[in-house]
């Protein structure tokens, strides 16, 4: 397991590598458009810098994470096509800079039933891998629960998966401060145990492509999205030492997106997990 966390590209792109280096990441993730809305617009010199960078740095894994307004359950068509080439530009950028995944949130079914919201989610996705070449390959991130979000549930991910039936999209990104919000527990060893073999059950470990490791405010089941440093939430370090020593989480790599606060950066959070790694 690599760590990392999701660094900035402000003064642009080619800047993220650096920015990763600079606070001990193994791997990074990042935007390439402003999360709130907004173009992604990289120019070529940009990509040639940035991927230089990376082998400067010994970058081989890097992710991107799709703006948050997203919403592939919306009966705004505006915002539901919106999405679709939101989602499908960012796969394009990530084929160009070699990016490994691109990760997004599916949406709000609120104007819609939870079913309805499943099946336009999963259409959605139809219509965003129609012709793609690339190889940057497309991760479902699952959701806190709050409100009528889709896919907190692994039921729910799992539904999407078999509409969808491609192998672009080839995986989820489990946040363990979203997962914890909706159940599924992560606070021991035992905790741990039992959340991974729910999910091999309902989805298959395989499937499993990456973690945000990200400890939870907010109580178990509470379905409330609060992020927290390693060890200061519910789900605490003896969870977290049992999520980076997991044999079948060996090759799925975490990437922190804890606050930035008085308690420090994302290089304390960073810290704690490479002292955690018992191999």
């Amino acid at each position: 397991m690599l760590f990392g966390a999701h660094v900035s590209i402000a003064r642009g792109l080619e800047n993220a590598p650096e920015n990763a280096q600079a606070i001990g990441c193994q791997v990074f993730q990042m935007f390439t458009r402003p999360p709130q809305g907004g173009r992604s617009v990289i120019a070529e010199n940009n990509i040639k810098e940035f991927l230089g960078k990376c082998q400067d740095y010994d970058f081989t894994d890097y992710y991107i994470h799709a703006p948050y307004y997203i919403n592939l359950a919306s009966i705004n068509k505006r915002i539901y096509h919106g999405s679709i080439s939101a989602i499908r530009q960012e796969l394009e950028v990530g084929s160009k800079i070699k990016a490994k995944y691109v990760m997004f949130h599916p949406g709000s079914a609120k104007d819609v039933s939870a079913q309805k919201g499943i099946k336009m989610v999963a259409e959605g996705i139809k219509e965003i891998l129609k012709g793609y070449k690339g190889k940057t390959e497309l991760l479902i991130e699952n959701s806190a629960g709050a409100g009528n979000v889709v896919g907190d549930q692994f039921e729910e991910i799992a539904e999407i998966f078999n509409l969808v039936k491609s192998s672009k999209l080839s995986g989820i990104c489990l946040d363990t401060a979203h997962s914890f919000a909706s159940g599924y527990d992560w606070r021991n060893k035992t905790a741990v145990a039992k959340t991974l073999k729910e999910f091999d059950k309902i989805l298959g470990l395989s499937k499993l492509k990456m973690l945000h490791g990200n400890d939870s405010k907010a109580a178990l089941g509470s379905h409330r999205d609060r992020h927290a440093h390693i060890g200061y939430g519910e789900i605490g370090k003896e969870g977290f030492w049992a999520i980076v020593n997991h044999p079948k989480l060996k090759k799925v790599n975490l990437v922190l997106e804890t606050p930035q606060d008085e308690l420090g950066g994302y290089e304390i959070d960073l810290a704690v997990l490479k002292k955690m790694r018992t191999k």
